[in-house]
C-alpha cells in the first residue's frame, strides 16, 4: 500500500541519513587532523613545499576529504530525495567497495612485494628520522609498541647519517631510545641516551640494552596473531558499506517509482 511505501521510504531515508551523518563527522575530523598537522609543522612554507608530497598528514587530508564529501552527498541526497546525488553516492560507493575487495586480493597475492615495499618505506623513514617529526613519531611508536629495532635488525640504523658509525658526535653507532628495552630512567624520565653506542655491542651484550629483532618480522607476527580480529573488522566495514549501498539503491528505486506513479495519476486526471 501507499502508506507502507511511505513508511519504508522514511525508514530508508533515516538509516541512510544518520549513517552518512556519522561518517561525515568522522571524515571532517580526519580532515581537520590532517590540516592541523600540516599547518602546525608549517608544511606550506617555501622551504618545505618540495617535501610536502611525502608528508603522512596528506593521507589524513585525502581520506577525510573523500569520506566527508561522499557521505555528505549521501546525506543531502537522502533528505532532498535527489536522484542525481543518490546515484552519484551509489556509483562511487560501489567503486570503493570493488576497489577494497581488489586491494585485499592483490595484497594477499603479492605478500612478498608488499614486504619489500614496507622495508623500503621503513628504511626511508629511518634515513629521515631526525628531519621529519611525523616519521620519527611513527617509527618510535612501531619500535616501542612491537619491541623491535630497525627494519631487519638493530644494525639497520647505520643507514641514518647521525647514527652511522662514521658520523661525528655522540650519536655515532647509536640507535634511537625507542629501541631500548628500558628507555625510562627510574621508570619515569625518558632516557634519550640509552641507545648510545649500541651498534658497537655484540648481540649477546646488546640484548640486555636494546631490542635486537627488526620490525618487519614483528609486524608479520602481529598480523598473524591478530588475523582473526583484522578479518572481522574488515568484514564489518565492508558489510556496512554494502548495507549503505543497498539502502541507497532501494531508496533511489522507490523515489523513481513514486514519481512515476505520481506522473501517471496526473496524466489520468
Amino acid at each position: 500500500t501507499q502508506e507502507n511505501t511511505g513508511l519504508t521510504d522514511c525508514l530508508l531515508k533515516f538509516v541512510l541519513f544518520s549513517s552518512n551523518l556519522l561518517f561525515t563527522a568522522l571524515g571532517l575530523a580526519t580532515l581537520g587532523l590532517g590540516l592541523w598537522g600540516l599547518f602546525n609543522k608549517e608544511s606550506f612554507t617555501q622551504e618545505k613545499l618540495d617535501s610536502i608530497g611525502t608528508d603522512p598528514m596528506l593521507l589524513f587530508v585525502f581520506l577525510g576529504l573523500v569520506l566527508s564529501l561522499l557521505c555528505l552527498t549521501g546525506c543531502v541526497g537522502a533528505v532532498r530525495e535527489n536522484c542525481c546525488l543518490l546515484r552519484t553516492f551509489s556509483v562511487v560507493l560501489l567503486f570503493l567497495v570493488a576497489a577494497q575487495v581488489l586491494a585485499a586480493i592483490v595484497a594477499y597475492s603479492l605478500q612478498g612485494q608488499i614486504t619489500n615495499l614496507l622495508r623500503t618505506g621503513m628504511l626511508n623513514a629511518m634515513v629521515r628520522y631526525q628531519d621529519d617529526l611525523d616519521l620519527r613519531f611513527i617509527t618510535d611508536e612501531i619500535q616501542t609498541g612491537l619491541q623491535c629495532c630497525g627494519a631487519d635488525n638493530y644494525r639497520d640504523w647505520q643507514i641514518n647519517s647521525y647514527f652511522n658509525c662514521s658520523a661525528p658526535g655522540i650519536q655515532a653507532c647509536s640507535v634511537p631510545p625507542s629501541c631500548c628495552v628500558d628507555p625510562l630512567e627510574n621508570g619515569t624520565v625518558w632516557n634519550s641516551q640509552c641507545g648510545v653506542g649500541a651498534q658497537l655491542l655484540d648481540e649477546f651484550s646488546a640484548q640486555s640494552v636494546i631490542f635486537l629483532g627488526g620490525c618487519l618480522g614483528s609486524i608479520s607476527r602481529w598480523i598473524e596473531q591478530h588475523s582473526g580480529l583484522i578479518g572481522t573488522v574488515a568484514i564489518v566495514l565492508l558489510g556496512v558499506q554494502l548495507i549503505m549501498l543497498i539502502v541507497a539503491t532501494r531508496l533511489l528505486d522507490n523515489i523513481q517509482w513514486n514519481r512515476t506513479q505520481a506522473q501517471q495519476r496526473m496524466a489520468r486526471s
